[in-house]
């Protein structure tokens, strides 16, 4: 696939600490992108990230027709760099374009761009075992008209960022709160799918768990609020009686990519894994009576996060005294020791720059 490049003149990668990076606030030296019209993807570009010319009536601002996607680059102890499923970040990415009725992308435009616009930013891959080049793939409609209507043109990007640990936490457990009043998405709605609307309806209540001490929201289902579906950016599991369980893919939780991989170095392992509904009150219960080992959350950001606390009501329980798991342990031993090239890859779901 050809690509017309336009490298950049400057560098603003010394303005860097790689010693001390936060997540998504430096911004490499270039950018990929493709604009859709009359019916057909254009020629890709790499140019040097920068400012974009848009319309006040941009259709993306009024009605919110976009998507994104999320993955990283590692640069591994033999020097080569991998990037972890990116064909199940595209399978998802066409999913979500297709429930937002957006032209979907082929693998080649979406894995080509991405592999060489990471070889002409390869010093901004952080060296740093923990750290890592975010990969932001995403896609908005550029119509510039007011009026409830598709799109009919589009511009998919690539932008990357070099980042540390998503959570201040890091590998230490988090503090969840339930969602009580509030409401992120329904069967039928945009759980499912990888678009802004689904996580503006989670920044509120974010921020009110923020203010009360806690990492995040734990989201109970819009219509019971009795069965656990996610946390704000990572899918949720259960250590019960040495059993894995986390709530079923229904139409409101997003098919995380770090969650299917979980799921199937479990049963690799030969621990047991139950994919079905799970309620608020199960779990406080199997708390009280010592079977809840460990709770955990699944994420490209975070890989593994561990839960040390979950608050529900008026009650908060503790889970493993508030230290992380051996199940945890081992899951983010093995999929981060596959990314950093210093494990075997049984699966393939690393694949080389």
């Amino acid at each position: 696939m050809k690509i017309k490049i336009r490298k950049s003149r400057k560098t603003t990668i010394n303005e860097v600490d790689f010693d001390n990076l936060e997540f998504g606030v430096h911004l490499s030296d270039h950018m990929y992108y493709v604009d859709y019209a009359d019916g057909h993807w254009g020629e890709p570009r790499i140019e040097p990230y920068g400012p974009m010319k848009m319309y006040p009536a941009l259709s993306t601002l009024h009605y919110g027709q976009a998507v994104f996607e999320g993955l990283k680059a590692f640069l591994g102890v033999d020097g080569k760099i991998r990037l972890f499923r990116p064909d199940k970040n595209h399978e998802r990415y066409n999913v979500s374009c297709e429930r937002l009725c957006i032209p979907t992308l082929s693998y080649e435009m979406f894995f080509e761009g991405m592999k060489r616009l990471v070889e002409i930013d390869r010093a901004w891959i952080p060296t740093k075992r923990g750290c890592s080049l975010y990969i932001r793939p995403f896609v908005f409609a550029t119509d510039n008209f007011l009026g409830v209507r598709v799109s009919h043109t589009y511009r998919f990007m690539i932008i990357t960022s070099p980042v540390g640990a998503y959570y201040k936490e890091g590998l230490n457990p988090v503090k969840l709160i339930t969602s009580g009043e509030y409401v992120r998405a329904v069967k039928g709605g945009l759980g499912s799918v990888k678009t802004p609307a689904n996580y503006a309806a989670s920044l509120y209540p974010g921020e009110m768990a923020k203010k009360k001490g806690f990492t995040q929201v734990l989201w109970l289902d819009g219509i019971e609020n009795r069965c656990i579906e996610e946390v704000g950016t990572m899918n949720i599991m259960f250590v019960i009686d040495g059993t894995v369980v986390t709530p079923p893919l229904e139409g409101s939780i997003l098919p995380g990519v770090t969650r299917n991989s979980v799921i199937a170095l479990a049963r690799h392992w030969g621990i047991p894994v139950e994919e079905r509904r799970i309620t608020i009150d199960e779990v406080m219960s199997e708390a009280k009576s010592g079977r809840l080992e460990e709770v955990f959350g699944t994420g490209t950001a975070a890989v593994i996060s561990p839960v040390g606390w979950i608050r529900h009501n008026d009650e908060t329980i503790t889970i493993h005294s508030g230290e992380i798991g051996p199940i945890s342990q081992r899951l983010y031993d093995e999929i981060t020791g596959m990314q950093y090239g210093e494990k075997d890859d049984p699966f393939g779901w690393c694949v080389l720059v």
